[in-house]
């Protein structure tokens, strides 16, 4: 492991539980930063020591709405993906399940069996950083190192490459496969074992349920906890997958896979189209399925081991003096890869260039309306198209700015789920205009409104529902906050490094 990060595989129990119970474990959703979770969770995790959860609830799968669902728009059409903020009483209640010292030798020893195919790799287990980068910064330095530049370096030694993903993989998670990962299926489906909660995998199936109105199908998505909670799955499909290629005589493969998305390398493509066909099998007995349009096979391994959308903006030109056609380059490139890991950088580097203008020579109205439509066909980039457009208002006059921003307000209220948005949008309208409404409840929330966010009605101890109703902004904050978005609001990496494959700084893709 890099010592710039380290699995949290190798932490000890306490350990774990401390870095679960960090605020950006608990939302790995883009929010501005006067949304703030510290203090809840602290609070809740001190309501529940020493406690047994049934004593302070009743039955949270009884009722709706328990967790907090932010909608996220994928396309500018008609999908959506729900990111949650999991009820902070069942989110704390559950890492405290999986951190006590028994449960957590079992799930360590049960990733050990899960890993014992060195030639089936898992590289997206959560890490912890280091170094002065945020946890997500360093998981997706991870990413980069050991997945991209590893499957470069993998040309050397195969000729083909395989790949493929799940669809839909949060959404499609059974809950009771959690189980039959941590304590084999044989085990948990025996009849005095289905309903037993001694079993940390039936504990966490309960949990989830708890969250879902009793549902068996799907793990909210938005946090460092379900992310890992994924991985017990999917490490008992590599486990499952591994039994099946050695069944055979294909010894010739590697296999690498981040989350849900597999590359396969191979020499002969025979054998990487068995393994594909292993592998449908055991996600099939999962009840799980490949996504057939990501399927795909190349003879060109290190071509294939780049992103298609990074390619293709390496070869594009970059900039141009004037500052529309710069961006009419990055929306043509938006055109061709919709919500693409590059679109995002090269925005990010289009507001590096012009957050150090002092004044705009050209009309900037113009320049608005192509980084809306944009940010209306790329939910990806809500947060840095914000940052643009906060900028971009710096240099209008001040009796423009409201009819600018309604025209942006009316523009997306044509597409359904922009919840998201509208929280970015309200990050920059905020301090021009306090008084614009928004329909998103977090929106409310930062605009002093009182909302419900949780469903609390299963709650029966008053302490922890006084808990529970810890503020989640900081109104002085937001109070604070500069007219034009600071990069360090969005961007993940603080830190600067040597060029790479001749960029100015380390960007990272994923």
């Amino acid at each position: 492991m890099d010592d710039t990060r380290k699995s949290i595989l190798n932490l000890t129990a306490s350990e774990v539980r401390d870095f679960l119970l960090k605020a950006e474990s608990y939302c790995s959703v883009d929010l501005p930063p006067y949304f703030v979770f510290g203090d809840l969770i602290a609070k809740v995790n001190t309501q529940l020591e020493g406690k047994t959860l049934n004593d302070l609830i009743q039955s949270p799968r009884d009722c709706e709405d328990v967790n907090y669902t932010i909608l996220n728009n994928k396309d500018g059409k008609y999908a959506w993906r729900p990111f949650q903020l999991i009820h902070p009483v069942l989110y704390v209640s559950l890492v405290r399940q999986i951190t006590d010292d028994n449960n957590w030798q079992l799930i360590t020893e049960r990733f050990s069996e899960f890993s014992q195919n060195k030639k089936i790799r898992c590289l997206s287990i959560p890490v912890i950083s280091l170094s002065e980068e945020k946890d997500r910064a360093e998981q997706v330095s991870h990413w980069w190192h050991e997945v991209e530049q590893r499957s470069i370096e993998l040309g050397l030694e195969y000729d083909c490459l395989l790949e493929t993903d799940i669809t839909d993989w949060y959404g499609a998670i059974y809950t009771h496969s959690i189980a039959w990962a941590l304590h084999t299926k044989t085990e948990a489906k025996k009849k005095n074992k289905r309903n037993d909660l001694c079993l940390i995998g039936n504990q966490i199936d309960k949990h989830i349920q708890d969250m879902r109105h009793g549902q068996t199908n799907g793990i909210p998505q938005g946090s460092a906890l379900m992310d890992f909670i994924a991985e017990m799955v999917l490490g008992y499909a590599d486990l499952k997958l591994s039994e099946k290629v050695q069944s055979t005589n294909i010894t010739d493969y590697l296999i690498l896979r981040y989350r849900d998305d597999y590359r396969i390398f191979c020499n002969n493509p025979r054998d990487g189209e068995q393994i594909v066909k292993f592998l449908t099998e055991v996600t099939i007995s999962l009840g799980l399925k490949f996504n057939p349009s990501k399927t795909k096979a190349s003879d060109d391994v290190v071509r294939a081991s780049i992103k298609k959308d990074k390619i293709a903006w390496f070869s594009r030109k970059k900039s141009e003096k004037s500052l529309q056609k710069h961006l009419l380059i990055i929306h043509d490139h938006a055109l061709d890869f919709p919500n693409a890991g590059s679109l995002s950088v090269a925005l990010q580097d289009y507001y590096n260039r012009l957050s150090r203008l002092s004044r705009l020579i050209e009309e900037p109205v113009p320049i608005i309306s192509i980084v809306v439509d944009i940010a209306y066909r790329n939910p990806r980039t809500y947060a840095v198209c914000a940052a643009i457009l906060s900028k971009l208002f710096s240099f209008i006059d001040e009796s423009r700015k409201r009819g600018i921003i309604e025209k942006i307000q009316h523009k997306f209220t044509k597409i359904p789920n922009t919840g998201h948005l509208q929280v970015w949008l309200q990050r920059i309208t905020q301090p021009i205009f306090d008084d614009i409404e928004y329909e998103e409840p977090l929106c409310k929330l930062a605009s002093g409104e009182s909302v419900l966010i949780w469903n609390n009605d299963w709650i029966s101890s008053k302490d922890l529902k006084t808990a529970v109703a810890t503020t989640i902004i900081d109104h002085q904050k937001l109070s604070e906050m500069n007219s034009v978005v600071p990069a360090d609001e969005f961007e993940l990496f603080y830190m600067k490094v040597p060029a790479v494959s001749g960029l100015s700084s380390l960007r990272l893709w994923r």
